[in-house]
């Protein structure tokens, strides 16, 4: 591929494969080491002085483990811990730290429980800030990317601009489609990948990490995994409406214990109105039923001497009229 144009300028190439002197280009089209870091990485690359599988430290499935870099050497496990958990289930977190001092390197790894919570942060913590600095996230390529020379031994995909040790092919250093014609015979010699043709990618674009081969065995443990995940946002869910249902169930009861002794009251209230108008029929009828008594009795009383007065004025009526009919008669005789 030759370059030249302004359509190429944006393009770019990630590796899929380590090589040290690639690495130390900004193309991936150098042929000859141009500082002793790549010169000592390629004499380690070529004797096999490396094994990527020999750190004991290295624990866990590559496949859902996050390389975390640029940290500050404040920042602890417990923050990392703590920004990174919100992408997946931490099953594992290494910060590396200095042998001697026990200070941070600045670069953790971070396992997660399963591949697709390792894919969500992959693409989502990448630039994002830890403790107030910018921090790069990519995949374990210690363990996953073939012929992988580590910092220390010359290799690696970072260094300093003032260094002179920049290392490319990486997502935060991809290889910059090339200016001029790629020297494909001395790239072949070397061992040193092609750049391909047509393939370069634009810098908005998210490489895809290598991705587990799918075999039987491998299947059946992403399936148990996605399994286990999928029965702990279940467990999560259900204790989150264990937790609603009875915080409502305590408010309803509260509610209804409120509505029962306002009720409770309400009755009280007119049961002791009722008691109370009884009550005083009971003091009226006590204090006037004498009195009606001797009322009702006075006004009888008045009515026999009535009866008495008038029978006794009609008897002396009577006699008075009896005697003068007498006197008449006699008068008359």
């Amino acid at each position: 591929m030759s370059g030249g144009g302004n359509n190429v300028v944006n393009k770019v190439l990630y590796a899929t494969s380590y090589h040290p002197i690639q690495a130390g280009s900004i193309d991936g089209t150098d042929v000859a080491p141009h500082d002793n870091g790549v010169r000592r990485a390629l004499l380690c690359y070529n004797a096999g002085l490396y094994d990527p599988s020999g750190d004991s430290k290295a624990i866990g499935d590559p496949y859902c483990t996050l390389f975390v870099g640029r940290l500050s050497h404040h920042t602890t496990e417990d923050t990392i811990r703590e920004v990174m958990s919100k992408y997946g289930w931490i099953k594992n977190l290494r910060l590396v730290r200095h042998i001697v001092t026990g200070a941070s390197r600045g670069y953790a790894f971070v396992e997660y429980e399963t591949e697709k919570e390792m894919l969500c942060a992959y693409e989502d913590a990448h630039h994002s800030l830890i403790d107030g600095r910018e921090v790069i996230v990519d995949y374990n390529r210690q363990q996953l990317m073939p012929g992988w020379i580590p910092r220390r031994l010359g290799g690696g995909l970072g260094g300093r601009k003032e260094s002179g040790q920049l290392r490319f092919g990486g997502r935060d250093r991809p290889f910059r489609a090339p200016l001029r014609p790629i020297p494909h015979v001395d790239l072949k010699k070397l061992g040193i990948q092609l750049p391909p043709e047509g393939r370069y990618m634009s810098r908005t674009q998210i490489p895809s990490p290598p991705r587990r081969k799918g075999n039987v065995s491998d299947r059946e443990e992403e399936y148990y995994r996605e399994k286990r995940s999928v029965e702990r946002d279940e467990e999560f869910k259900e204790r989150s409406s264990l937790r609603s249902y009875h915080s409502h169930r305590t408010s309803s009861h509260t509610h209804s214990s409120h509505r029962r002794r306002s009720k409770d009251r309400d009755e009280r209230s007119r049961t002791e109105s009722r008691s109370d108008r009884k009550e005083r029929s009971r003091g009226m009828e006590d204090r006037y039923g004498d009195n009606k008594g001797e009322v009702s009795g006075s006004k009888r009383s008045k009515r026999l001497e009535e009866d008495r007065c008038h029978k006794r004025h009609k008897h002396m009526h009577s006699h008075h009229h009896r005697r003068s009919s007498s006197q008449d008669q006699h008068s008359s005789d």
